[in-house]
């Protein structure tokens, strides 16, 4: 597992599980992975690294793992209920890069258009596009970019 990435080498090599048990954290090798001086990402995932690496050192690997288990979960939910057939990347970009709070929100926002009648559970175009505009506006409030950057900033 990872024998390709020199990052996850250098961390093995040196004893570690993830660069958040290092005292060099955050190293050069790791911010030029994360293409962080560049403005870029090569992931939109890379995007958390260093916060989720700080939440690692702060609370420890298994409240980590543990978010991330309720990250897939709720990714799981939005392809299950709110897809129709074309939001699937957004939602796995959402529930990566947006708090699980802001995402439980969105749901619950549009159970509400459901509730209402304004949104029909059968008409699935209609709820992903709902669901993709619950998503992009809260997004836009914490002024968090959900498209891959592929230029500098």
């Amino acid at each position: 597992m990872g024998a390709y990435c020199g990052v996850y080498r250098c961390a093995s090599k040196r004893g570690y599980l993830t660069c958040a048990e290092c005292p060099e954290y955050p190293c050069t090798r790791l911010k030029r992975a994360l293409k962080i001086d560049e403005g870029l990402d090569s992931f939109v995932s890379h995007r958390k690294a260093l916060d989720n690496l700080d939440h690692i050192r702060k609370f420890g690997l298994e409240s980590f793992l543990s978010e991330q288990r309720e990250r897939r979960i709720l990714a799981e939910r939005l392809i299950a209920g709110y897809n129709a057939g074309r939001s699937m990347t957004l939602y796995c970009t959402a529930c990566t890069l947006l708090p699980t709070r802001v995402i439980t929100q969105a749901i619950k926002r549009v159970e509400r258009q459901i509730y209402l009648g304004k949104v029909h559970r059968e008409d699935r175009k209609a709820l992903a596009k709902c669901m993709r505009q619950e998503i992009g506006d809260l997004a836009r409030r914490l002024d968090i970019d959900l498209a891959l950057r592929r230029n500098n900033r």
